[in-house]
């Protein structure tokens, strides 16, 4: 742990020499360090806005500390990133679904972590609806890090680097909740993916160029996808039971949190951004690759009471219909949203 903060504040005093070397004071705002802290022109309005939370260097480093500390686990074993790695996209890779504390499998696909500041709810059910009390549950979840936040506060509250880091935030002492779970929140709501290919053709900047291929699928996408992964931000952030099963007996879904009988099976629609990079699929990891999803869609969808009318045909049959032409466009399409920037950000990762 001493050797994590000290290498943090190594690199950020480094970096701070360099910006200032080469601009006027002027030009350096102590924001512009800080990821995630200028919104995207192609995105919409956020759910969690800047000045909520309004971000700040320390803080934010302090949160990815946080982030990655598997003290916040029962044994410490695991660390919110530990099911959640940055080169893929904050996602689990080759994971069908969350490992826990000894050992223990969680009951789904770890979600990528991305653009949390546009989310309105969380979870492949929604349950959590605010970023700051969103790592409540994974703390508290058997299956998960099987820790209390009490327990958690404790902890920190006898590591004297962290009393200092705290203290110099909030200027006050114990480390209580609201300071834990507001510093954690800066990091996550840092983890800002806009600047993948896509982004920089829709914004008309250097390097933005789309084939035809690329051009075709996202027309594809625009023509039969949009209905749920709409606006740049790739999802409509709703729920719906998109034809995996005919029964939910072992995960009712949204149902899961409303408790009712028209939400079993629907789930939250997640991002096509850095898509080609969060395999496994799906809630549950089912697929493990895109072609296996479009396939899906093009002729796997099954019946079931609360099955989404957009997968219901005019013609009686289910799912999209998909040619291969257009599958390969998709897939082709899918890589544009690829963000190697969000993907490396060294500011974002373990040790920097």
């Amino acid at each position: 742990m001493k050797r994590t903060l000290t290498a943090s504040l190594a690199f950020w005093g480094l970096a701070g020499l360099l910006v200032a070397s080469c601009q006027s004071e002027a030009e350096v705002a102590p924001s512009e360090a800080v990821p995630g802290s200028v919104l995207p022109a192609n995105f919409p309005a956020p759910a969690y806005a800047l000045d909520q939370n309004p971000p700040s260097r320390e803080a934010f480093e302090l949160g990815r500390i946080l982030f990655y500390e598997p003290m916040l686990s029962r044994d410490g074993s695991v660390s919110c990133g530990s099911c959640h790695q940055q080169f893929v996209a904050f996602a689990n890779a080759d994971h069908r679904v969350s490992h826990g504390v000894a050992g223990r499998l969680g009951t789904r696909n770890a979600p990528a972590l991305q653009n949390l500041r546009w989310k309105r709810d969380f979870f492949w059910d929604g349950g959590p609806k605010n970023l700051e009390t969103l790592p409540l549950a994974p703390l508290t979840n058997p299956l998960e890090m099987d820790e209390t936040l009490e327990n958690v506060l404790h902890k920190l509250n006898n590591i004297t680097e962290y009393q200092q880091r705290f203290f110099k935030l909030y200027g006050r002492q114990p480390i209580d909740s609201y300071q834990f779970l507001r510093t954690l929140a800066q990091f996550t709501a840092g983890l800002t993916s806009a600047n993948s290919r896509y982004d920089q053709y829709v914004r008309h900047e250097p390097g933005g160029e789309l084939t035809a291929a690329e051009l075709r699928g996202r027309a594809v996408l625009a023509q039969k996808c949009a209905a749920c992964h709409s606006t740049d931000l790739f999802t409509d952030d709703s729920f719906h039971n998109n034809g995996l099963d005919r029964q939910f007996a072992t995960d009712s879904g949204r149902a899961h949190v409303t408790a009712v009988r028209a939400d079993v099976g629907l789930f939250k629609v997640p991002s096509l951004r850095n898509v080609a990079q969060t395999a496994p699929y799906m809630h549950d990891g089912r697929f493990q690759t895109l072609a296996q999803v479009l396939e899906h869609y093009d002729h796997g969808v099954v019946e079931s009471p609360t099955l989404d009318p957009i997968l219901r045909r005019s013609d009686g049959q289910l799912g999209i219909p998909l040619t291969r032409q257009e599958k390969s466009d998709l897939v082709a399409f899918f890589n544009t949203l690829t963000d190697q920037e969000f993907l490396k950000d060294k500011r974002l990762s373990e040790r920097p």
